[in-house]
């Protein structure tokens, strides 16, 4: 964690400002990561390089708005109109208002992480597939899907977080049961949900169909779980009975061979041969 009283220095400044011209501003892990800047920025934290990037930012801006406000004077006084020439609004002064609003853009994308209801969907699919896939009888617990998702999807850093609330709506929403610590998908969810969407497509006005899109997608990710899930678990089984097939079938030929070796030595005791065994 960087000290948030140490100064900033000109060439802390200037690789902030290629950092973020490299990675985009809210970047600061990947920023602070990459080798050309890591030596400068060691020391600052994200939250560091996310202030700073905002009190830059605006600095820029009020540069822009007094450099646009500075008089030209340009010309012999004497020529000049008598007359004040009306404020006619130049594609030069509009630049740095267009400038200013790019900012207050950047500013909020980096400073304000997305609000969870847009990644709701997102983050109910992933912890669908973690289910799905990890196919516990009593469930998983938070960590352990925690772990699987993070080995196979970016996630910010607060995600452990974000996955006990969603965990919690989606217990209080019946989609997921809770047995002790761990969690698992409740089999009777799907149905309801199935007659619900049945009941919104028919019945329902055409407007307010939008509004309801979030849960059409989640249970469409739902449905799609257990169908992948259904598949991978067919598959499991038809390869454990090819395999099954392949030994009863080695069996057989092994009992063949056993069956014609004493067909053979009975019929050479019946003709009197004397047969040594090894």
């Amino acid at each position: 964690m960087g000290n948030p009283k140490q100064k900033w220095t000109s060439e802390e400044e200037e690789a902030l400002r290629a950092g973020v011209a490299k990675h985009g501003a809210g970047k600061w892990k990947n920023i602070q990561r990459d080798p050309e800047f890591n030596h400068l920025l060691f020391a600052r934290s994200n939250i560091d390089l996310k202030d700073k990037w905002r009190n830059l930012s605006v600095a820029n801006g009020q540069g822009s708005r007094e450099k646009s406000k500075t008089p030209k004077a340009k010309g012999n006084p004497a020529e000049s109109p008598a007359t004040p020439l009306p404020n006619v609004q130049t594609p030069a002064s509009a630049t740095p208002l267009s400038q200013d609003a790019s900012m207050d853009v950047i500013m909020l994308d980096s400073s304000k992480p997305f609000p969870e209801g847009n990644n709701a969907s997102k983050y109910n699919s992933m912890i669908y597939e973690a289910l799905s896939t990890l196919k516990e009888p009593n469930g998983s617990d938070s960590s352990a899907l925690a772990n699987f998702i993070e080995q196979r999807h970016e996630v910010p850093q607060n995600f452990k977080k974000l996955l006990s609330s969603r965990l919690r709506r989606l217990v209080q929403q019946d989609k997921l049961e809770k047995i002790q610590n761990c969690y698992r998908i409740k089999r009777d969810s799907l149905a309801d949900t199935k007659t619900l969407t049945t009941v919104q497509k028919d019945f329902w006005p055409q407007s307010r169909s939008i509004g309801y899109l979030g849960d059409t997608v989640e249970e469409a990710a739902v449905e799609a779980a257990y169908k992948i899930a259904e598949a991978e678990n067919k598959s499991f089984v038809a390869a454990e009975a090819v395999k099954e097939a392949e030994r009863v079938s080695g069996m057989a030929e092994d009992m063949n061979s056993l069956l014609q070796f004493a067909l053979d030595v009975f019929e050479q005791s019946l003709s009197g041969e004397i047969l040594l065994m090894a």
